[in-house]
Order: structure tokens, then C-alpha cells, then sequence
């Protein structure tokens, strides 16, 4: 027996459901508050054809937008009727479903190209993005194409970048900027982030610091934006003076010239302080709040360092944490946990396995290669490293050590994690199977793939609130735009 689906067309007959679309979305996103019948075999693309033609009603220039759709706070990544059995939600009533624009770039911009690998790269400020580079360089980049300053003196790669973000108000001009090298050093820089030119503008750092006696890996600004902090291979943790007045540890002071003219003075500074615990390289550091730190190592742990005492209040030791078995992952369906399931065992050889369980050793030899903190309450811990998996842990929950989250659709290295930073939900990760993934922690899969980039993605960020870039190795930084998270 044959119906009318809502276009009037003849479709195969399917169990009808109940349904009515609500949205906090304002017009013209919003549907008709009346419920209306509709088969239960619907996927998530067949319930946004629904909702698109409500919406085109009485609109010649209607453009078809994608949704998503949540029913009770979780995401529906199957078809309405597996749903509704997997949740044990009832069929007989009126089923209330949300819709919200789906979280996926809607264009891409031009790559801009630079002379190496991509290898960090910082979106915190709308006005511009930062890049580093294994050239050597940092730059600043108003617009996809569009490189405004050359930031140059240091003598090896580039490995992270961070915008110092004082919460005084300042001019343009004040606009500083920190980069952490191969070389052993970190520079402070400064320029006018609202300066326009034809040209690109060629800077050199107004501090240099010194202290480290191995490559510096990571570098991140405390929320005052007087401090920032580095990790390093040589296992520490190092605090800095950021601001430029301060001289209290200066070793010496260069004077630059240019066209015989002498510009501001170059300062070499050392460490305020360090923090010791790590036992290996300090991946990532990420300062969240003024008295605290979080760290990441290769020596497979997650800390959490109160700042002013010195020590770490949290130590998260990873490498017991990666079971074959994953997490009860509340807001996932049954079949999304199986699902989950079935996706982790792709992570374990059959000769691995052994006959019941995986020895511990075997996952012991994965590091922790990247790190944030955000999410809900800018609370929950984001991590990645050598393996295929993005893990999410809470530490406002007793007994914390296990990831309350982990999600495993990349194939390689997770080299970059970073949460939006105005939703609960949303973060992005970085591989180097070539992806740029979007998630969302009300379903397991990943929400968009982004596979602009032809070599190894080496680091990622939001940028503006709805775009994500990222940098990889193949020398570009791509700027993927229209992410409607809000």
C-alpha cells in the first residue's frame, strides 16, 4: 500500500509517527508548532527535508539549509524508528524533536600557502590568525591570502603559538603574541593588529626568553595576559613575564638597527619559575585560569598544577586508562554504544587480544600529545596522542581516571583538540590520517570531516566562533567557514 509523504508524493508505506518540530532557532527558522505524521524509517536528512519544506511555505527564495535533530538532549544519527527502539521511547504519543542547524562548514576559502609545514596556529582573536611555521617564521594573517606581519628571528621550526590576551582593553598597537620554538626559545611579539598594508610588515621580538635546554613544545598565555607558560623536552614546566616593562631577570639588552635608526630594545629574560613532575616531554600546556595549570606528557599523564604552591593538585596517569572496553558514555542511545563498541576493537590486533582481555603493557606505550580544557563549567579535559582516539575526562567526578568520553573515528595520531569556546558541547580534533573532525559530545560520530588538507594535519583552532582552521604538512593553512555551533 503506497501513501503522500509531505510533498504529495507516492512513497512505500511505512509506520507513521507523531511528530513536532521545535527549535530555539529565531525566523525564519522556525517551523508550524502543529504536529504532523511522518514515516519512522526518516533519517536525520529525510526529517531536514521535512523541516526545509515547512520553512520554504510561502517563500520563493527559501534556500534549503541542514539540520540536525535531537530528541531528549541526544543527537539522532540513525533512522527515526531504530531511535525510538534503542531509547525505548514510546511511539503512540506525540514525539517532540528539536532541530538546530547542522554543525558543518558551508565553504572553504583558498588555502594560504607558507614556505613548510603548518605546525601551529591560534584563532582567539577575530581580528587576525597566527600561524608558526617550520621555517622558522610566525605570521599573522587578517583573511585567507592575506598575510599583514612576518614575525622572524628564530633559528629553528616554530612549534606553538599563543595570543596574549590582557583583560585591560587595549589599542591595536599593544597587540602581543608568544611563540615557542625548536631553538630552545620562546619570543614575545608585539604589533598593531589594526594596522592595514600592502605589504607585509617584517617584526622582530621585543623579548626573548631563555631557560630551556631542549626543543620547547607548547606555549599558552594565563587569562590576565601578564604571564605565559612553556613545556618543553626537557620535561618543565617554565612561567614568564609577558609584559614588556618588567625587567627583573634581564641577562642583557640588545639595541636593533634599521636604516641607521635605533628601534626599541630587544630583551632577554629568564624564568620566574618552573614546575618539575613530568617525567618525559611536556607536550601541551594549556593556563584556564590564573591559578591554574594543565599540563601534557609523553610520560603518558595529565596534570593539574595550582600555580602559586608549585605543585600539581591532579594527576591523571593515561596509560591505565586505554581498556578495549569503553566508558558508559551517558546521552548515547544503546546502539550508539554498541556502535561506539564495535568501532573501538578496530583499535586492537586479534594477536593483542590474547584469550580474554589486552595486557596492560600494550596501550602503556601511547603518549599524550595534546590538550584543553573546556566544555561545560570549562571543566572537562580534551586529549589526544598515538593513537586514533580523543578521550574527554571530568574531574568534578570521584574517582576521575576514566574518560567519561571517547571518541574513535580518526586512524592516526590525534595531534590537536580544541573546544568552542561558547558551547558546551563542541570541540575540534586534528590527525594526522589528513582529517579535521567536528564533535559533539550528545552523539559518537563525528558531526563533519574535513579532509582539505592533503598531508598530515599538525594543528587545528576555531576562529571567529563559526570557523575552523587548521595548519598541517603540507605547508597550508586551511580556513574552513559558516560553522553554525550557536
Amino acid at each position: 500500500m503506497a501513501g503522500m509523504d509531505i510533498d504529495g508524493n507516492v512513497e512505500e508505506a511505512a509506520r507513521r509517527v507523531q511528530v513536532r518540530f521545535v527549535t530555539k532557532l529565531k525566523a525564519p527558522f522556525k517551523a508550524p508548532p502543529s504536529s504532523i505524521a511522518i514515516p519512522s524509517n526518516l533519517t536525520r536528512l529525510g526529517l531536514s527535508s521535512i523541516v526545509n519544506n515547512l520553512l520554504k511555505a510561502g517563500k520563493d527564495d527559501w534556500n534549503p539549509e541542514p539540520f540536525d535533530f535531537l530528541i531528549d538532549g541526544e543527537l539522532v544519527r540513525m533512522s527515526l524508528e531504530e531511535f525510538l527502539l534503542a531509547k525505548g521511547i514510546s511511539a503512540e504519543k506525540i514525539l517532540e524533536i528539536e532541530y538546530i542547524r547542522a554543525v558543518a562548514p558551508r565553504k572553504e576559502e583558498e588555502p594560504s600557502l607558507h614556505d613548510d609545514w603548518v605546525s601551529a596556529v591560534d584563532g582567539s582573536n577575530s581580528k587576525f590568525v597566527l600561524t608558526g611555521c617550520y621555517d622558522g617564521f610566525g605570521r599573522i594573517w587578517k583573511a585567507a591570502g592575506s598575510c599583514t606581519h612576518l614575525l622572524e628571528g628564530h633559528t629553528d621550526a616554530i612549534t606553538s603559538v599563543c595570543v596574549v590576551k590582557p583583560r585591560v582593553a587595549q589599542n591595536g598597537a599593544d597587540q602581543i603574541v608568544a611563540t615557542a620554538s625548536k631553538d630552545r626559545t620562546l619570543r614575545l611579539w608585539k604589533f598593531d593588529a589594526d594596522e592595514s598594508s600592502d605589504q607585509i610588515k617584517r617584526i622582530r621580538a621585543f623579548k626573548i626568553l631563555h631557560g630551556h635546554n631542549a626543543s620547547v613544545q607548547s606555549v599558552a598565555a594565563n587569562p590576565a595576559g601578564d604571564m605565559v607558560c612553556s613545556g618543553s623536552w626537557d620535561s618543565q614546566i617554565a612561567l614568564w613575564q609577558a609584559s614588556g616593562s618588567d625587567t627583573g631577570d634581564v641577562v642583557s639588552v640588545k639595541k636593533r638597527k634599521k636604516n641607521a635608526d635605533e628601534e626599541d630594545p630587544q630583551v632577554e629574560e629568564e624564568a620566574k619559575s618552573t614546575l618539575v613532575g613530568h617525567t618525559q616531554c611536556v607536550s601541551s600546556v594549556v593556563w584556564s585560569q590564573d591559578e591554574t595549570i594543565y599540563s601534557a606528557s609523553w610520560d603518558h599523564t595529565i596534570r593539574r598544577w595550582d600555580v602559586e604552591m608549585g605543585k600539581d593538585s591532579l594527576n591523571l596517569v593515561t596509560c591505565r586508562l586505554f581498556s578495549p572496553f569503553p566508558p558508559v558514555i551517558s546521552l548515547l542511545s544503546c546502539a550508539s554504544f554498541f556502535s561506539l563498541f564495535v568501532e573501538s576493537l578496530k583499535l586492537f590486533s586479534p594477536k593483542s587480544m590474547g584469550n580474554d582481555c589486552l595486557p596492560l603493557q600494550q596501550y602503556c606505550d601511547k603518549v599524550v600529545n595534546c590538550l584543553d580544557v573546556g566544555g561545560e563549567g570549562s571543566s572537562l579535559i580534551a586529549a589526544g596522542g598515538s593513537d586514533p582516539v580523543l578521550r574527554i575526562w571530568d574531574p568534578r567526578k570521584p574517582g576521575s581516571s576514566a574518560p567519561v568520553y571517547q571518541f574513535s573515528s580518526h586512524s592516526s595520531w590525534i595531534s590537536a583538540c580544541k573546544w568552542h569556546e561558547k558551547s558546551w558541547f563542541h570541540l575540534v580534533s586534528a590527525s594526522y590520517d589528513g582529517k579535521v573532525m567536528l564533535w559533539d559530545l550528545r552523539t559518537a560520530w563525528p558531526l563533519a570531516v574535513i579532509d582539505t588538507h592533503k598531508d598530515k594535519v599538525l594543528c587545528a583552532d576555531w576562529w571567529k566562533g563559526e570557523s575552523v582552521i587548521s595548519g598541517g604538512a603540507d605547508s597550508k593553512l586551511c580556513i574552513s567557514s559558516d560553522v553554525c555551533v550557536l
